[in-house]
């Protein structure tokens, strides 16, 4: 199936109650509810149910129950996809699990790769081993986690029979506010290194061990120009991609056939 010519997405830009499921699944709903325009996909926070904690024991659920039933609803209600991480318990192991949550209720996910030993999160989390690529109304789209916007290789974008392994590369975030020049950074070069566009989606406010964040979601074209900008406001904005321009851009500017090969372990 061919790319649709456009690609609407809603980056959700909040505040997030400290371990409260049911608060910020309220607070959530209701600012969904009050989107003006249809999105094709409504990107939320990294651990938007709870915030960015290690509590793992005291925040974890198994797939398919309290979390995962609310982003079905809410994607059947939409007739949008949804995405967002959620802590996950399975096999005796916690996972900072992205769940990808279509309105036929069709759920894929990836887990977080990179875990942020700074804040110990690979002593209680497991890694992911897969990265996979979503399909969205024909757009391919690759899934990321906060820290992994800091390892391009894992972000690299393939491709075979000159086309590309993916379209959009997003990023969820709690990212602090103390190394937000750094975020900043780093979603233009993946924007631009990739050929695709760029998504970062940051929580906003200060959490229960302290940490400020100060948002900077935004979302950045194939050569690294900014489309949109949600500053430090807790709000949603709707943005939309042009597949004519995407490729247009890679048919003049085939950077992709001079990249360096390499497999990761």
């Amino acid at each position: 199936m061919g790319r649709s010519p456009e690609l609407r997405v809603a980056l959700v830009q909040t505040d997030l109650h400290w371990q409260d499921k049911t608060a910020n699944l309220a607070m959530l709903e209701e600012k969904i509810w009050d989107l003006k325009k249809k999105a094709d996909l409504i990107i939320l926070p990294e651990m938007f149910p709870t915030g960015f904690s290690m509590e793992a024991a005291k925040i974890a659920e198994p797939m398919n129950l309290t979390v995962c039933k609310w982003m079905k609803q809410m994607a059947a209600q939409t007739k949008a996809t949804i995405t967002g991480s959620v802590v996950i318990s399975e096999g005796g192991k916690y996972y900072n699990r992205l769940l990808w949550v279509n309105p036929d209720g069709y759920t894929e996910h990836y887990d977080k790769r990179h875990l942020f030993r700074m804040a110990n999160e690979d002593r209680i989390f497991s890694p992911g081993l897969k990265l996979p690529v979503f399909n969205l109304k024909g757009w391919e789209i690759c899934p990321q986690v906060c820290y992994d916007l800091r390892f391009p290789l894992w972000s690299r974008n393939r491709w075979e029979n000159n086309v590309a392994s993916y379209d959009v590369i997003f990023y969820i975030a709690s990212w602090p506010a103390a190394r937000v020049s750094a975020w900043d950074a780093l979603l233009p070069a993946r924007a631009i290194e990739n050929l695709s566009y760029s998504i970062g989606v940051n929580r906003i406010g200060s959490d229960g061990n302290g940490i400020a964040y100060s948002g900077h979601s935004a979302a950045y074209d194939f050569k690294g120009e900014k489309i949109s900008d949600l500053g430090e406001k807790d709000q949603i904005q709707i943005i939309t991609f042009s597949a004519e321009k995407l490729t247009e851009f890679r048919t003049k500017f085939p950077a992709w056939k001079d990249a360096d090969e390499f497999r990761i372990l």
